[in-house]
Parts: structure tokens; sequence; C-alpha cells
């Protein structure tokens, strides 16, 4: 297994362990201070207040109170200010370590495993799903660890105090720090993950809707689809009342709680003050303090909420992330060939998983440094599984494909990929450059190489024309023909340089002119390397030396 494979989610946020921590300590301070500011001037206005009722303001220490005030103001606006400094760029880091993590995990099982998953679904994972998670420190861990702290500082100042008022406060921050909570969120894990796959589902229809606007209008099928997003849209509007109505019922409960807290608490502090065991001033800090705590506490709810959302966020992320790749490297794998070589297939058969009838039965196949073939067949013939056994997406259930003699499965997949250059049927344009678009196929190419391969595939004079290799083409080609976007993806796969090309439906949705002229260039462009170009079209002359037919699982 590949040591990205050993990253998990847990290191994202260990990495940043340090950042953590600071952001907890500084929360933590904030809440400290703010509530030691709200006990402290609450018993200081009240000794004030009496020391004048009484005549005593001349001998009352005015100045002690006032700068522990001054003081415990300026603390809660500098920790603040830091607290929100730190915690964004430790949020800032973890959403793009996130990222990263996501798609390191993930890209190694794309096609194969991540070709059952809606393209809206896996959009929803990496929009609404790493929010979630990213967002656990502010939102849960931060503040939950920091109300912890701030509640047993309190309750041993409390005990310091008056231990009876300690210990009402103790009783306090149990019911209203972890039962309430309990209590609001008991059994809404499986709410959250019904919210969380609705909310998946409607980011699918809104993308699926979008993407393919032309088609739905063709068929006028644009408003049925409307209808179908506007369901997906109140499903989820349902899902979102419930879990509102669960906060506004655990406000409710944590208001009760806190009045009935807040009322044994002032019975408490007077009853301390009567017999004597405070002064006026500490009963009214005592009662201050648990008002300031009451006053943070309320946020406890909303942040289990966020710690359980974040869970299942999290939880789906994995699911994606944790399933076993296609194919896996050999303990020790073999050199390949440094000259190109004949690849062949032996015997090959092989069904998708699950599935009992097998795709493709005893496929024969030899294609020998420098030759072209085509491979024709009905849709569902296994044309497309052939060409992801071709590319090592998956592995033969039975027979071998060999390269040089050296069965794939003993190569490391790198060492494979580098061999082959895919050009899929649906190859994309991106929003970029023209040499941003080539550098995808080799990053270390110079600009003289590009200029090169756009002359092999005749896009010399309109590259120049536009502006060079850095003019912009737009996102999915938007500012190219259909012809020109296929022979900008053809040059990419191209430049970099494998001894094998394999080409899926090159010609799709090109017309008969357009796709005989890219032929006819591609194959000069060649240079001697393998094609193995998988069609259902007729070919001109001269493209191939071989064609072959695919059907009931066979070559012919």
């Amino acid at each position: 297994m590949s040591q990205h494979r050993d990253d998990s989610l847990k290191q994202v946020f260990t990495r940043h362990r340090g950042r953590l921590l600071l952001t907890v300590l500084l929360l933590w301070t904030t809440m400290l201070a703010g509530t030691a500011l709200l006990g402290l001037s609450g018993g200081f206005l009240t000794a004030a207040a009496l020391a004048g009722a009484a005549g005593l303001g001349s001998g009352f220490n005015f100045f002690s109170p006032s700068a522990g005030i001054r003081g415990l103001t300026m603390a809660r606006i500098v920790s603040r200010y830091f607290e929100k400094l730190v915690g964004h760029d430790v949020t800032l880091r973890i959403a793009r370590d996130l990222r990263v993590w996501f798609f390191r995990r993930a890209l190694p099982l794309a096609p194969a495993r991540l070709a059952g998953i809606r393209t809206g679904e896996l959009l929803a994972r990496l929009m609404s799903d790493i929010g979630e998670v990213d967002g656990l420190l502010v939102r849960a861990i931060g503040p939950l660890l920091a109300l912890g702290g701030v509640s047993l500082v309190a309750v041993f100042s409390a005990g310091l105090i008056y231990p009876p008022a300690a210990l009402l406060m103790a009783v306090l921050a149990l019911a209203i720090g972890v039962g309430v909570p309990w209590l609001t969120v008991r059994g809404a894990g499986g709410q959250e993950r019904d919210r969380a796959l609705h909310r998946a589902q409607l980011r699918t229809q809104a993308f699926e809707g979008l993407e393919g606007a032309a088609d739905l209008t063709a068929l006028h099928a644009r408003e049925d689809w409307n209808l179908r997003v506007l369901v997906a849209a109140k499903q989820l509007r349902s899902r979102d009342r419930r879990r509102r109505w669960r906060l506004v019922g655990g406000n409710a409960l944590h208001g009760l709680c806190a009045s009935v807290g807040l009322v044994g608490m002032l019975w408490v502090a007077l009853r301390g003050f009567e017999r004597g065991a405070i002064d006026a001033a500490l009963a009214a800090a005592l009662v201050f303090l648990t008002v300031a705590l009451i006053e943070l506490w309320a946020g406890i709810g909303l942040a289990w909420q966020s710690w359980l959302s974040g869970r299942v966020a999290a939880a789906r992320l994995e699911s994606i992330v944790d399933q076993p790749p296609g194919v896996q490297d050999a303990a020790a794998p073999v050199a390949l060939p440094a000259q190109a070589a004949t690849l062949q297939l032996e015997q090959v058969a092989f069904r998708w998983p699950g599935q009992a009838r097998a795709l493709l039965e005893g496929v024969q196949l030899t294609v020998a440094p420098g030759d072209r073939i085509a491979i024709r067949g009905d849709s569902g013939s296994g044309k497309t599984t052939l060409s992801a056994l071709l590319l090592r997406l998956w592995d033969p259930d039975e027979g071998r494909v060999l390269y040089g003699g050296q069965d794939i499965r003993n190569v490391a997949q790198d060492a494979w990929h580098k061999q082959i250059a895919w050009l899929p049927q649906s190859a994309p344009v991106f929003a970029g450059s023209i040499a941003d678009n080539l550098r995808v196929g080799d990053a270390q190419a110079t600009d003289e190489r590009l200029w090169q391969v756009l002359a092999d595939v005749r896009l010399q004079t309109w590259a120049a024309q536009i502006g060079g290799l850095n003019a912009w083409v737009g996102e999915n080609g938007a500012t190219m023909s259909a012809g020109q976007a296929r022979r900008l993806a053809l040059a990419r796969a191209l430049l970099r340089g494998s001894p094998i090309l394999l080409l899926d439906e090159p010609t799709e949705g090109l017309d008969v002119d357009t796709a005989h002229a890219l032929l006819h260039d591609m194959v000069a462009a060649l240079h001697g390397r393998s094609l193995v170009m998988i069609t259902h079209d007729e070919l001109p002359e001269g493209i191939v030396h071989r064609s072959y037919h695919l059907r009931e699982g066979r070559l012919s």
C-alpha cells in the first residue's frame, strides 16, 4: 500500500496540533477574561454601592478592582483578536489540507472505484462535507474544550469563595453543559446522515441539471428536471426545519435550567451572606459569575450539533477514500524494458464485480512496436472494459496482460502509466492557457516542444493567431471548435512521449471531414509509436494496420 493511503483524516488535524492548541488556549483566555470581568464588575459595583450608601466612600478601595477590570478588558480584547487571527489561519490551513488529502486518496480510485458515484455526489462531498469538517475547530472542538476549561476554573474559584455555591455551579455545569446537549442531540445521528444525504441529492440534481441543460432543452425535459430539483429542495428544507426545531427545543431546555440555576445561585449567595460566610460583594460576584457562565453555555448546544454534523461528514468522506483500489502494486515491482516493446493479451477474461456475465473471455491480442490497430464493437460489448485493463485500472480475472514479456501486475502502476498515453472520449480542455493545457501531459516541456507538438496536430497557426502559448482557451474549450479541442487534447497525449497511445472514440462528435483530417494528422504525429484505437466509426485507408471486432467477449 502506498504511503499516501496511510494518511488518515485524524492526521490532517494533528499536523496542525500546535496552532490548534494555541487557538483553544486563546479562546479559553477570552472566555475566562469575559467571565471574570463580569464577576469582578458585579462584585465591585455592589461593594461600591454599599460603601456609598454607608458613607464610607473615602475609605473604599476603588483602585485595585478598577485596575483588575481594565486589565481583564484589555486581556479579553487582545486574546479575542489573536484567537480570531490564529483560529482563522489554522482553519484555512486545515481546509487546504483536507482537500489535498481527499484528492490524494480519491484520485487513485478513479475511474475504477469512483465510476459508480455520480459527479454531483462527489461535488457534494468535496464542498459540503469538507466544509463541515474543516469548521470543526471554530464551531465545535474549540468552543467545547474552552467551555470545559472555563467551567472548571469557575467551579474552583466559586469553591474558594463559598463551597455550596461551587457545588451548585458544578451541578449546573453538568446539567447545562452535558445533560441538555445530550438530550438535544440524542438519536440525531441518523437524522444528520439523512440530512447530509438529501443535501447531496439536491446538489447532484442541481449540478446535473446545469451540466445537461442543452440536452434537457432538446428533449423538452427542463420543466420535469426543475420539478425534481424543487422536490429535492423541499425534502432538504423539511430536514433543516426538523434540525432547527431540535435546536429550539434544546435552547428552551437550556433557558429553563439556566433560570432555575440562576434563582438557585441567588438564593445560595443570599443565604451565605445572611449567615456571614461571605460578604455582599462576593455574593454578588457569585451571581454575576453564574450569569456569565450561563451566557457562555448558551452556545454549547450548537457546538455539540456541529460536532455531530462534522462526524457524519467525516464518515461520508472516509466512505469514499477508504475504498480498496482496483489494483494493488506488487510487493517487489519489476522493471520494464527501456525500449518500446510488444504489448500482448493472453487469454484475458474479466467480469465486473458483482456481475455474473463475463464481458471479456479468452481475448488474444498482440501489438508490436509501431503497430496501429483499431478495435470496434457494439455498445456494451466490452471495448471500455478492454481499455480499462490496458490502463491497468483493473486486473483480469484470468489470463495476463504482458509488456515486453512482463506481466504488468508485477510492474509498479506509475511505471506502467508512463508507457501508455490515454486520450478518453471526453478528454477535457481546462480553463487556462494553451501552455497550461499542454503541460498536463509534460510539466517540464519547453516552449519549443509545445510549439512542435502543436505543429504535429496542425494547431500552430491557430495558436499564433490567438496570442501564442499564453492565450486563454476558456473552460471546456469555450473559445475553440470541437475539432480544435480534440486536437489540443491529442497534442497533450502526444506530449507524454509514451510508446503506446490508447484512444477512446477520438472522432466522436466530429463531422466526417474533420474526423478524417484529425486521424491523418495523428498518424503522422505518432513517429513510430504504437496505437490502439477504440472506435465504432469507419476509418479511412492507411490509418491502422489491423482492425478487430469485439463480440461476445472475444476479438475477431
